[in-house]
């Protein structure tokens, strides 16, 4: 057994059936290079390190300036009461930490804990399932509105080596309709393991726009899964900036069950420094006339390595649909490292689906046009930079979500020196 799981062991508190989930973890171990899954993104140093669980720390509210209500805050994968601001909360909308829907007495309140993971090469999934004991617990009745973004708070607060271990849902009903913005953030140098599932279910007609701001410490290891579901005439938007963390993994599956289904799924992946970005898209088309459009873009500088996966199926049956994706990255020093596999499998006649990657340096033209107009070396860089991103970060229509993502590509890309 490596020394992080046997770590992760010791701080197991649950029943035997989550007992019996652990030890199905703990004799398979964790993958390595010859896993598909796991090719381009190595857990050797990971794998020798070791974490205690997850301490209560005091936080500066300064740390949160800028984030209004209403917001749920979590530090150090536990829910901070104090720091949260929930009073704003319509009576149609429901939002409980994960402790608080396991004791509500409506066995619904806690069911998506029941999904269950089995393959080998879901190590973190699997720990999920066995340890996760907390999170955020949201559903919106049917047609319901949050009428502003909600917001949830993931903050690393220094103290001894951690992991934590968080289950997530957010359910929109039938017409509901809702804004969440994820912060994932840093209140000093910390080098925590935090580990997330979120699972989106929409129901028919229900409207979500999901935006993930990732900014979290130097050191900090941040595995997350996201598992979303839509029913029929859903629209779900969503944007990741992954900007923060050594090691980041996000795993994005969506299901597009529903007829005309609808999926818009953008992002910004950064490496700087020796970071490793990974992000593992998964797109599943089943019923008729389902839509997704993806656009990433990928960045690379100093010694930093990304690696994209976008993966879309679409299945037998599910005539008149529409997928395309697009993965431009760009390499900004030849130490650097960019790995993208877009994957399009398609098992139905009437379809519309293109997928394209490029990995490529800026455009030396445009450098050079730039110069002439002024600007020096370094800043006509950063303007083409931005650029870049600007693309994927102009698609969040709420003004002062926007305002938040603006800065913070613009402090990632100072660190990157572009």
């Amino acid at each position: 057994m490596t020394a992080l799981l046997e770590s992760l062991a010791a701080q197991f508190d649950g029943g035997a059936e989550r007992r019996a989930m652990l030890d199905d973890v703990l004799r398979d171990g964790l993958p390595h290079a010859r896993s598909e899954a796991w090719k381009y993104t190595s857990l050797r140093t990971l794998e020798r390190r070791s974490f205690v669980g997850a301490q209560a720390a005091a936080v500066d509210p300064a740390v949160l300036a800028g984030i209004p209500s209403p917001r749920m805050v979590f530090v150090n994968g536990r829910f901070d009461a104090g720091l949260s601001a929930l009073a704003d909360l319509p009576a149609t909308v429901s939002l409980q930490s994960l402790p608080q829907a396991i004791a509500d007495p409506d066995p619904r309140a806690a069911n998506f804990l029941q999904r269950r993971y089995t393959r080998a090469d879901q190590p973190f999934a699997r720990l999920n399932a066995a340890l996760a004991n907390d999170g955020a617990v949201l559903r919106l009745a049917e047609n319901a509105r949050l009428s502003t973004p909600l917001h949830l708070v993931f903050v690393g607060a220094p103290g001894p080596d951690q992991a934590w271990h968080l289950r997530h849902l957010l359910e929109l009903r039938r017409g509901a309709e809702a804004t969440i913005v994820e912060h994932h953030l840093a209140a000093g140098e910390h080098a925590h393991l935090g580990n997330a599932i979120c699972h989106v279910h929409l129901a028919a007609g229900a409207q979500l726009r999901h935006v993930r701001l990732q900014l979290e410490a130097p050191r900090a290891t941040l595995v997350t899964r996201t598992e979303a579901v839509l029913a029929r005439e859903t629209v779900y938007q969503r944007i990741d900036l992954e900007l923060g963390a050594a090691l980041s993994r996000h795993e994005l599956n969506v299901r597009l069950e529903g007829e005309r289904a609808a999926l818009q799924a953008d992002g910004v992946l950064l490496a700087d420094g020796r970071r490793h970005v990974d992000t593992r898209l998964a797109i599943d088309h089943v019923g008729r006339d389902t839509a997704c459009n993806l656009t990433w873009r990928g960045l690379a500088g100093q010694r930093g390595r990304a690696v994209f996966h976008g993966g879309i199926v679409i299945r037998a049956g599910a005539d008149g649909t529409e997928a395309m994706l697009a993965n431009k990255n760009l390499l900004l020093s030849h130490d650097a490292e960019i790995d993208t596999q877009p994957v399009l499998e398609i098992h139905a006649d009437e379809v519309k689906a293109a997928h394209g990657a490029t990995v490529g340096q800026l455009d030396p033209t445009a450098l050079f046009y730039l110069r002439s107009r002024g600007l020096d070396e370094a800043a006509a860089r950063q303007l083409l930079t931005a650029a870049f991103c600007r693309e994927v970060v102009a698609g969040i229509d709420d003004p002062a979500t926007r305002a938040i993502a603006d800065a913070a590509i613009d402090a990632a890309l100072a660190r990157l020196g572009a």
